[in-house]
């Protein structure tokens, strides 16, 4: 099939089977999951992904084409973002075969939900200090300790988990990365409801939750490689679906505000000028990265320059939609007042804007890197909480 026919069968089937945004009452996750299945049955769920593991095996050509013809629609895939863009990709990486052969596939037909379980009350922008701890107990592994800010946990089946499993290395080098199950005695999860009175994101504790060794990512005390390569795709992803359209219903997006602004003012013009130039450099920016990294090529630290842009252009957006639309736009049930309010979170998830301008400056423009005081000095002896 070539591109233009593939184009028209990803049209029609969209037109046919995306939801119209009434779907009334009923449990949303179970009308994502069915809708999920439906899309990788049709073909359009890991479209690059190996075909070995689930995926369809195909080119970056019909990613973007597929991704083309979903900017007119709003597909509700919200739920699997965290599996398809940051813990699937990292088994497909460093997992093992039968990790991939256990997981890849539900995933990708959205019959099991995935969080990432990483930051924590003293380990937010330093993951590398997390302190939920992994003890071997033969086989298995006992889990005790508490992750924060954690999407979509609410509904997850599995979770990809960074714990420490030795405390006499310095931070980097004690860590080890497991999958979780997220139904485990043990394991509890309570929502954290923001200004808008919505629960985005979760608190975990785990209390003796064991995890078999076969659940292990990458190597014992080789758990901050494996995150690496998480947080890689943590920021493309994030990145990644904003500038060649994005989903119909963003009221903050540039088709929006130039629908509800008067446009004949020429200053308007301008500024809705410069939201288009920058959505779309951030745009082509994310698909080179794609494309490189399909053709083998490591991104590295050029992914956290696409969350720093990313973030920049949120709150820059959020300020020209309410400086455009005005007072109302912050006020009750406003379409443009929660895109508003969540746009500084922007900034701190997947990394804060000092981290990732610290990354870049050190990884990409080789300036000379911060002093480093802990990086050689044994977890158990920093002060992060593990002493008294």
């Amino acid at each position: 099939m070539d591109l233009a026919e593939y184009r028209r069968a990803a049209r029609a089937w969209l037109l046919e089977n995306a939801p119209s945004g009434e779907e009334g009452p009923g449990d949303p996750v179970a009308r994502a999951k069915d809708f999920m299945a439906r899309l990788y049955d049709a073909g359009y769920s890991g479209i690059t992904w190996p075909r070995r593991w689930g995926g369809q095996g195909l080119t970056q050509a019909e990613e973007r084409a597929f991704a083309a013809e979903v900017r007119a629609f709003s597909l509700p895939t919200y739920v699997f973002s965290i599996g398809l863009g940051m813990t699937g990709p990292t088994l497909v990486d460093r997992g093992t075969d039968a990790q991939r052969a256990r997981f890849v596939r539900p995933l990708l037909r959205g019959e099991e939900i995935w969080c990432q379980l990483f930051s924590e009350p003293n380990a937010g922008s330093d993951v590398a200090a997390v302190q939920t701890r992994a003890v071997r107990d033969g086989d298995a592994w006992v889990v005790n300790g508490q992750k924060v800010w954690t999407s979509v946990a609410q509904h997850a089946d599995w979770g990809l988990l960074l714990a420490r499993t030795d405390v006499d290395v310095p931070k980097h080098r004690g860590l080890t990365m497991f999958v979780v199950d997220m139904r485990h005695p043990g394991v509890t999860v309570r929502p954290l409801r923001d200004m808008s009175g919505k629960a985005h994101f979760n608190e975990i504790f785990f209390d003796d939750v064991t995890i078999p060794d076969e659940h292990r990512v990458g190597e014992v005390d080789d758990g901050w490689s494996v995150a690496v390569t998480t947080l890689l795709h943590e920021r493309l992803s994030i990145s990644a679906g904003v500038g060649m359209g994005g989903q119909k219903d963003d009221p903050a997006s540039f088709e929006a505000l130039r629908r509800s602004v008067d446009t004949s003012d020429p200053i308007v013009r301008d500024e809705l000028v410069e939201l288009h130039i920058r959505t779309r450099a951030l745009a082509l920016f994310n698909q080179r990265l794609a494309q490189e990294t399909r053709a083998g090529i490591f991104p590295g630290a050029r992914g956290s320059a696409a969350k720093l842009l990313l973030a920049e252009l949120t709150l820059f957006q959020a300020d020209l939609a309410t400086r455009l639309v005005g007072p109302e736009s912050v006020v009750g049930d406003h379409p443009l007042s929660y895109a508003i309010a969540m746009a500084p979170g922007m900034s701190l998830g997947g990394g804060t804007n000092e981290i990732m301008r610290n990354i870049v400056g050190d990884r990409v423009l080789n300036l000379p890197p911060e002093p480093r005081v802990d990086k050689d000095v044994p977890f158990k002896d920093l002060k992060v909480g593990t002493q008294a």
